[in-house]
């Protein structure tokens, strides 16, 4: 979609080319903590015959994340990613190391979530085969378009699925590696936390997910192991996990940002949970949604292009 500047007349915001796919990666790693919410662990991290573009970790799912930069349009995003997330299962032990040498802390094999492993794949345009090779439900495969413009500026867009109900596993049986990755990584659906779940809260979520969708153009689902977040501007504004009986819902913000006139909140910044921020909430019905919805409004506000 193309970009204008306001002004008397509108003015086109002309999108220029990056010259080298190093421009990319430094500028992605100089900035992945705001990008993308990632720790940057190591640049050309070299092992067995390979070099990944740049090594990241996940602290929310607690899980590390390789992230490829292209320029070029003939490379495979299964078998690249696939070889990828296969090397780092081989490896767990290297992997460790140099997160230990880079943070400087005492990471153990046990403390990963190694289901939760993932590739990116960062360039300025993907082709039609690229975005229809990721549409699989349980994927663990990311692309993301950067785009730069001659007003310096810069974005970073995620390729949306279209609505997938393969699996991956399908093409596992031709694919020896693929097979391999799949028995040890899992991509979390909705339909992995609505099956554990009665009919009624089922009922419950998809009306209280309806209203968090419709709260801005922008929100977007994603689901993970334990929750399933809902995004703005690539922040998490919210998490929902749900229960045997009703949801609970968590809002990213700190102690004392939120504007709670009834208490229906707990804060629970000194108490372990699954979700992001500091406040919880219990729904069982829809009798308050308004009014928790206006909660949740002020945490979209707060996350919304990082504010």
């Amino acid at each position: 979609m193309p970009l204008f500047r306001i002004g008397q007349k509108l003015e086109h915001i002309k999108e220029i080319s990056f010259k080298l796919e190093r421009e990319i990666q430094q500028l992605t790693e100089q900035n992945l903590r705001t990008l993308l919410h990632l720790d940057f662990i190591k640049s050309e991290f070299a092992l067995n015959g390979f070099r990944i573009d740049t090594l990241a970790f996940d602290r929310d799912s607690k899980s590390f994340v390789i992230i490829e930069y292209k320029r070029d349009k003939t490379f495979s995003v299964i078998d690249q990613g696939y070889a990828y997330l296969s090397l780092m299962l081989n490896n767990k032990a290297d992997f460790i190391l140099e997160f230990n040498e880079s943070q400087n802390e005492s990471l153990k094999r046990t403390d990963v979530d190694w289901t939760q492993s993932r590739v990116l794949f960062i360039s300025p345009m993907f082709t039609t085969y690229q975005r229809e090779a990721i549409n699989f439900k349980d994927l663990p495969i990311e692309l993301w378009e950067v785009k730069k413009f001659d007003n310096n500026t810069i974005s970073y867009e995620q390729v949306q699925k279209a609505t997938a109900k393969e699996s991956i596993k399908t093409i596992s049986r031709t694919d020896k590696t693929v097979e391999a990755v799949s028995k040890e990584v899992k991509v979390f659906t909705e339909q992995d936390h609505l099956q554990k779940i009665d009919f009624e809260t089922r009922e419950l979520y998809e009306q209280v997910k309806d209203r968090v969708l419709n709260l801005d153009d922008n929100v977007t689902v994603q689901p993970k192991k334990q929750t399933i977040g809902f995004k703005v501007d690539n922040n998490i504004f919210c998490d929902i996990v749900l229960q045997g009986k009703g949801l609970k819902v968590f809002l990213n913000l700190k102690s004392n940002e939120l504007q709670d006139q009834k208490n229906i909140a707990r804060d629970v910044s000194n108490v372990g949970h699954w979700g992001n921020g500091s406040y919880e909430i219990k729904l069982s019905d829809l009798e308050d949604i308004d009014y928790v919805l206006s909660l949740l409004k002020q945490s979209l506000r707060k996350n919304k292009n990082g504010k």
